[in-house]
């Protein structure tokens, strides 16, 4: 397949038009989200909730009229996403849940739990009998070692359930979870249709067009993007990389400056042409595990943006602070934000900006920071669930 040669301009345009980060907006509401994670794949999950939670703050920057409580009702009401591993703790699209028998799969066989077969029956009856169910309700709090340190055994068994697949997150009240039998939220026809991939070859390959979409931009080598992906080394990269290649599911590229083939899904080539044209102005902030930031030595390759989450650096080691935003503005990163609650009013404020050298607040980039902090604050105060949701199921 010929290679097609492109600039870094047109390259960072592609990449903020596929996110929908780039002009107008082209996700908008229930469907916009539906839309956005279709094309991503998945977006991670992470429950620290600073300004937002990951999750949130991804659909935030790309869906207009983004609210936490359509979030939550295309998870718990209609189903129609579901929180479960893809690269790590995720929201993917329900019907892409017969893609994870290998992933499910594995974890029955390898995950490392104290608790006994006969427990975990106890518990699934418990669930089927009495669910939803948080490890509260279960009377098991002897302690047990557990991946991230001792707990109970209710916590430990509700958990390996939901690591098997045999349970789903029912909802979640806060950052608690509560869990209900798979067989009763998800549709019949998801549960009984067969892995769509019949080798682990045909599972990376999948796996490996998936993360390139859901980053837009993607080469053949070591990267986070490929986080989550089990028993992926470099010969099973390589081995996907031309089997899609040779399919024709994904074209090469050759950004100029760059060294590296980069490859983008032949879905989206089209995008390229779409990107070239000029666009308004826009100012967003972008999640610390946002889907553009998945490769950040391509992000500092392309924009000229060195990132850094530093949450889990020790305050002495910081560069910049806990939980800082990349500052997209226009066609580029020109700085971070460490946006947190007021410690007496509980209203999110600006606490610090940092530019990058050379970049100048202007009257358009102060304006729309201060549009992006009004955005979150009104995602912040505004319910987690929708107002018709039946509050007996939040206990």
């Amino acid at each position: 397949m010929a290679t097609i040669k492109i600039t870094k301009t047109q390259a960072r345009r592609f990449l903020l038009h596929h996110h929908g980060l780039r002009g107008a907006h082209k996700f908008a509401g229930e469907i916009g989200i539906l839309a956005f994670i279709q094309q991503a794949g998945c977006i991670q999950y992470d429950p620290i909730d600073v300004c937002g939670k990951n999750s949130e703050l991804v659909l935030q920057s790309r869906v207009a009229g983004f609210t936490k409580a359509l979030l939550y009702k295309l998870l718990y009401v209609d189903r129609k996403l579901i929180d479960y591993f893809d690269k790590n703790m995720s929201i993917f699209a329900t019907a892409d849940w017969p893609y994870f028998q290998r992933k499910r799969a594995g974890y029955g066989d390898n995950h490392q739990t104290e608790i006994s077969e006969p427990v975990l029956a106890t518990i699934k009856r418990f669930v089927a009998q009495e669910g939803p169910v948080a490890s509260r309700h279960l009377d098991l709090n002897s302690k047990v070692n557990w991946a991230w340190g001792p707990t109970t055994q209710a916590r430990a068994g509700l958990e390996t359930l939901y690591f098997r697949g045999e349970l789903v997150i029912h909802h979640r009240r806060g950052t608690v979870r509560h869990y209900a039998l798979t067989t009763d939220c998800l549709p019949q026809q998801v549960l009984t249709a067969p892995d769509p991939n019949a080798t682990t070859e045909a599972y990376h390959a999948w796996l490996v067009h998936r993360r390139i979409r859901s980053v837009g931009l993607l080469w053949n080598k070591g990267s986070d993007a490929w986080l989550g992906i089990e028993g992926f080394n470099a010969a099973a990269r390589d081995a996907a990389f031309e089997f899609l290649e040779r399919q024709g599911a994904i074209q090469p590229l050759e950004v100029e400056g760059l060294r590296g083939t980069l490859y983008v899904s032949s879905r989206d080539v089209s995008q390229l042409e779409d990107a070239s044209v000029e666009a308004a102005e826009r100012t967003e902030l972008i999640a610390p595990l946002d889907n553009l930031l998945w490769d950040r030595q391509l992000v500092e390759m392309l924009f000229g943006f060195q990132y850094r989450w530093e949450i889990y650096t020790p305050a002495f080691k910081r560069q910049y602070g806990y939980y800082v935003l990349p500052i997209l503005h226009g066609d580029g990163f020109v700085g971070r934000v460490e946006i947190t609650p007021d410690k007496q009013e509980g209203q999110l404020q600006l606490q610090n900006t940092w530019l990058e050298p050379g970049v100048s607040l202007t009257r358009a980039l102060e304006d729309g920071l201060e549009q992006c902090t009004a955005k979150l604050r009104a995602m912040r105060s505004g319910p987690d669930y929708p107002a018709d949701c039946d509050p007996t199921e939040l206990s």
